[in-house]
């Protein structure tokens, strides 16, 4: 079933899209720079191919692993469906009932159109790994975004340099600028493209948010401000503490993307009237 998500037009643009940027990289930019059979050549070679295949390995977790759905047998605390509308509008936690599935959302769960059921801290929907990005699988598309950023930064770099190398302005043909420079600004605008959700993603884990959550936020102040008082988002709890919940509290796992030893069930979160 799972297998069933590559059978997917964006999904197989996103393969030959990494075939051609590893094809290209290692076998006409690496190979007229210095040679894959020299030593720079092989060292060049094995960073980028470590790069490009940690970039494939969580793409391949962001497809097949389900972002966390709630449970049927899901019911919120008594305390909490006793709270009194106000505090709950307050707080901006409460558990609500979702009308399509006809069950009760726990906290930062939202109903997704695509995938017609509710996920467990949904981000978005991503069309690119036609699956929804949530509890489970957003360190995973977190690792894809870092991974294919490096990895598009370092083709761009390897591009640079090989032009550089073969100086050219003076002897290279027409068609053989053209590649360069076309090759050049494909690899520019991925890495740019790909550098910005990275810094947006960024943003939202030191922040502790999800994507969702951020324009709610938006929304939640404005009305804040409208009645003279002050918003802030309810699990956001601290720098180190916000990364951690997604990273994981050890540091030397934070780059694999299936390392989420750290995740409970996602139905309660930590916020920072816990520990007060």
């Amino acid at each position: 079933m799972k297998c069933e998500r590559f059978l997917s037009i964006p999904i197989f643009m996103v393969f030959v899209l990494i075939g051609v940027v590893c094809y290209v990289t290692l076998f006409i930019f690496i190979e007229d720079w210095v040679g894959l059979k020299s030593s720079a050549g092989s060292l060049n070679a094995l960073i980028f191919i470590s790069l490009a295949s940690l970039c494939l390995f969580s793409f391949f977790c962001c497809v097949l692993i389900d972002p966390g759905y709630v449970p049927a047998s899901y019911v919120p605390d008594i305390e909490d469906s006793e709270a009194s509308d106000q505090e709950l509008k307050k707080n901006g936690i409460s558990s609500r009932r979702c009308d399509k599935c006809s069950t009760y959302k726990p906290p930062r769960a939202h109903h997704c159109r695509v995938c017609r059921r509710c996920v467990l801290r949904m981000d978005h929907h991503c069309l690119w790994i036609n699956n929804c990005v949530g509890y489970w699988n957003y360190k995973a598309f977190f690792m894809l975004v870092l991974y294919a950023t490096l990895g598009c930064l370092y083709s761009t770099v390897m591009i640079i340099y090989c032009a550089s190398y073969k100086d050219l302005e003076y002897s290279g043909s027409g068609g053989l600028k053209v590649f360069y420079v076309m090759s050049g600004l494909m690899m520019a605008s991925l890495s740019i493209m790909l550098g910005t959700l990275l810094g947006w993603h960024v943003y939202l884990i030191i922040h502790n948010m999800t994507t969702i959550e951020y324009y709610e936020g938006i929304r939640a102040s404005w009305l804040a401000r409208k009645s003279g008082q002050s918003y802030r988002h309810p699990y956001n709890l601290s720098f180190y503490k916000n990364i951690i919940s997604v990273l994981g509290p050890n540091v030397p796992k934070w780059l694999w993307p299936t390392a989420v030893s750290h995740l409970k069930d996602g139905l309660i979160f930590p916020t920072p009237r816990d520990n007060s």
